[in-house]
C-alpha cells in the first residue's frame, strides 16, 4: 500500500533511542520515553494561501527531524507504527556534519 499525506501533514516514522544509558544500563521498554525525533516517510503537497497558490513544504522525504512529545496522530500503516503530523508541529531538521578533510601542508 501506498500512503500520501494531504495537504501540509506529513507522514513520520521514529526513530528508536537506545536502550541503555551511558552507564550501561538497560532501559526498560514501560520506563522509555517516546522519540521525538523521526524520519520523514512522505509530505503532502502543500497547503494553499488564500489566492489558491500551494505553499510547499520545507521538508522533503529522507529528512530526519525534531517533533514535540505529543505532536501527530499515531497510525499503522501496513503493521508498521507511523505518525501524522502537520509540519508547523515540526520543530527543525537535524542536518548531519560531514566531516572536513584537512590537507596536510
Amino acid at each position: 500500500m501506498h500512503f500520501r499525506p494531504l495537504h501540509d501533514r506529513v507522514l513520520v516514522k521514529r526513530l528508536d533511542e537506545d536502550e541503555k544509558t551511558s552507564g550501561g544500563i538497560i532501559i526498560p521498554d514501560t520506563a522509555k520515553e517516546k522519540p521525538s525525533e523521526g524520519e520523514v516517510i512522505a509530505v503532502g503537497p502543500g497547503a494553499r494561501d488564500e489566492d489558491g497558490d500551494r505553499i510547499e513544504l520545507d521538508v522533503a522525504v529522507g529528512d530526519r527531524i525534531l517533533f514535540g512529545k505529543w505532536s501527530g496522530t499515531e497510525v499503522k500503516v501496513d503493521g508498521v507504527d507511523y505518525l501524522i503530523m502537520k509540519e508547523s508541529d515540526i520543530m527543525g531538521i537535524i542536518q548531519v556534519k560531514k566531516a572536513s578533510k584537512k590537507k596536510a601542508a
